[in-house]
């Protein structure tokens, strides 16, 4: 038997061992009131912490009873939806503004703003050979791994790297949300490079460029892009920079950072969180399935073709056979996602400049049928809506960002959120996070070793 036979054998063996463990059942979870995925029977979220820095608004008292309403979502008690109405095109700063506030719990003054982008972009030197020695080494179509990969290694460049005093993990938080981009389309890049057979492109960042802007400049060859391109992608980041404390990745950033771990360590471990298709990855999911709509549909001003093979989705029998129609509904909201409610007007304005109209009425009338389908299935009282998911893989896509891209993207503009609370936590020195678990194995007699069968 060769060494990979015997290692398959075994692992094979050992696999069908594991796979007798006893799985819990849903009774065995509400015997010992176990929440699972932390939340209670009615999807809510169990309390396990505090925080400053944002709030999501999906339920309002109505005469005495918690009723759903249409989404909210607030920075530092500013209410998204109203930055974004402000927004201010002859700045184009608009995640610099959200970073600010998110960061420091405050909404900047023009001057602060226009210093803040200073500060910023006087982090964005990479450490010498840095490109060379990290990012093209071991490039992979996984451009998470290797932004992982990259921010882990930034502890070995950091002569300060276990100083978690909050002066130093500012720095460092500042530094990780200037890089992030850079180091995103650089591994895009060298994955393209070595392992596509295309042209290595590397473009240094503008410094008189934003961070949308700069995606765009450093990712594309010419490094032209139009002013609503850049300014749909800004949009897209100040919606994706923060979501609350309880997110699976933000989560883990509270758990890493309460452990007394380094600021390297606790972002790639969100980092990693995010990763997950259940969490960062879900656009890539919502545009494959329009994608499969798109094949199946032969009509696409066709309401009842569109209903009828949406509904073959929701019943198992299309797409990726799992019944989920990607990019609807929310674990939170549940009458609107605000961040999905405001984007889709840029969307649809993004739409029309890249001459894809046709496409984005699909993306309407699948969102309006999904939502009809859906409640009538699963008999939803309190509604279904579209998610910031389920546009911004169409968005992302308009701008010719590569699949690869999409997740990234997420943490680029994650990364803020992830540093405020890393910060909030050191801030209030709390207790190391650790949740309990019940034991439900019983107690079992040691049988000496020659007398096991």
């Amino acid at each position: 038997m060769t060494h990979n036979q015997y290692q398959s054998y075994e692992l094979k063996r050992l696999s069908e061992i594991f796979n007798q463990t006893p799985k819990f059942t849903e009774e065995t979870y509400k015997a010992n009131q176990v929440m699972r995925g932390l939340r209670d029977e009615n999807g809510a979220g169990v309390i396990t912490g505090l925080t400053d820095i944002s709030d999501v608004i999906a339920k309002k008292m109505v005469d005495g009873v918690l009723t759903p309403c249409d989404g909210e979502l607030y920075y530092r008690g500013i209410n998204v939806e109203k930055m974004i109405d402000n927004y201010d095109d002859s700045l184009k700063l608009g995640f610099e503004e959200a970073t600010y506030l998110l960061m420091f719990n405050k909404l900047p003054t023009k001057q602060e703003l226009l210093e803040f982008q200073k500060l910023l972009v006087s982090f964005r030197k990479i450490p010498k050979n840095f490109v060379r020695d990290v990012i093209m080494k071991a490039p992979n179509r996984d451009i998470m791994n290797s932004l992982a990969r990259s921010i882990l290694a930034l502890y070995s460049y950091d002569k300060f790297a276990l100083d978690n005093s909050l002066d130093n993990v500012l720095r460092q938080s500042l530094a990780l949300i200037s890089l992030t981009p850079i180091f995103a389309v650089y591994a895009y890049h060298a994955h393209q490079h070595y392992n596509e057979n295309k042209s290595l492109i590397i473009h240094r960042p503008n410094p008189n460029l934003s961070t949308a802007e700069n995606i765009l400049y450093m990712l594309r060859a010419d490094s032209k892009f139009t002013e609503l391109e850049a300014k749909v992608l800004d949009i897209a980041f100040i919606l994706h920079a923060e979501h609350g404390g309880g997110n699976n990745s933000t989560f883990t950033t509270h758990v890493v950072t309460s452990a007394g771990t380094d600021t390297y360590s606790t972002i790639t471990a969100a980092l990693c969180s995010l990763k997950g298709p259940r969490h960062g990855g879900a656009n890539i999911k919502a545009m494959e399935m329009m994608a499969d709509i798109k094949k199946h549909v032969s009509d696409w001003e066709d309401d009842e073709e569109i209903e009828s093979y949406v509904a073959k989705i929701l019943a198992g029998e299309g797409y990726d056979r799992s019944g989920l129609v990607y990019g609807m509904g929310h674990a939170v909201y549940s009458i609107s996602d605000p961040r999905a409610k405001v984007f889709k007007g840029f969307v649809k304005e993004l739409a029309s400049e890249k001459g894809r109209n046709r496409e984005f009425k699909l993306y309407d009338k699948v969102e309006k049928i999904s939502q009809k389908l859906i409640c009538a299935k699963r008999k939803v009282v309190k509604g279904v809506s579209a998610n910031v998911d389920f546009y911004s893989g169409f968005v992302y896509n308009m701008l010719g960002l590569p699949v690869e891209l999409f997740t990234p993207m997420f943490a680029v503009a994650r990364m803020s959120g992830w540093c405020a609370h890393r910060m909030e936590e050191i801030l209030n020195n709390g207790k190391i996070i650790r949740p309990a678990y019940v034991s439900t194995n019983g107690r079992n007699p040691y049988v000496a070793i020659d007398d096991r069968k």
